[in-house]
């Protein structure tokens, strides 16, 4: 039977990052959450929808399909700001949630293991996960990070610019009403302000293996 990986926490901590090596170690799927939500951003947008009518906004994500997601679309100011004010409509969460709770069954059927990465999948889609990591760091570490992943990639931003918008990030991930950032009770919570992205992967490498 698929075991169920959720991997959590803040903007920025390496999420992403993690969930690629896990998926490659283990040769099984993963599904970035996030990216549901700015898939229906992107069909808002597209088809000059208000973010806050409700009926629009569940045709969008009826039009969203997981192997259809395409990254080169997905990160953009108007993105980020749309998929923010929709991401708090609670119809609309129930619905990509019963998406993600099919992840598995769609994707992984033949896997050992089915990754989901996110701010509420342990806590929220998938309390029952096998395996719970919450990620966490401190923001000026994130944004240093951040920033110099936006260098890498010859972005002009400044610091403090990124350091502001992580720090608004948390404050509204962990204060919306309809599922906050928090870690699952039973979850591991791993600090990686001092750990390079290979120490986590092996940290979370024994935690599979340990159980």
């Amino acid at each position: 039977m698929t075991k169920i990986i959720a991997i959590d926490g803040p903007a920025a901590v390496g999420k992403t990052m993690i969930a690629k090596k896990i998926s490659k170690k283990y040769k099984s799927p993963v599904l970035y959450s996030g990216k549901l939500y700015r898939a229906v951003a992107i069909e808002t947008i597209k088809r000059k929808i208000n973010p806050q009518d409700i009926r629009e906004l569940l045709k969008c994500a009826s039009l969203v399909k997981i192997d259809n997601i395409s990254n080169e679309e997905l990160y953009s100011k108007e993105i980020d700001y749309v998929s923010s004010i929709i991401s708090t409509r609670k119809e609309l969460r129930n619905k990509l949630i019963r998406l993600q709770r099919n992840f598995p069954i769609e994707h992984a059927k033949k896997c050992d293991f089915a990754i989901i990465e996110g701010r509420d999948i342990g806590s929220i889609i998938f309390p029952n996960a096998d395996y719970k990591i919450f990620l966490w760091a401190n923001p000026e570490i994130r944004a240093k990070r951040r920033y110099d992943q936006h260098l890498k990639n010859k972005r002009k931003i400044s610091y403090r610019t990124i350091y502001n918008e992580i720090n608004k990030r948390d404050r509204k991930d962990l204060t919306r009403k309809i599922a906050p950032l928090m870690p699952a009770v039973n979850s591991v919570l791993l600090d990686t302000s001092y750990l390079d992205i290979e120490q986590v992967f092996n940290a979370i490498k024994n935690i599979i293996s340990n159980r």
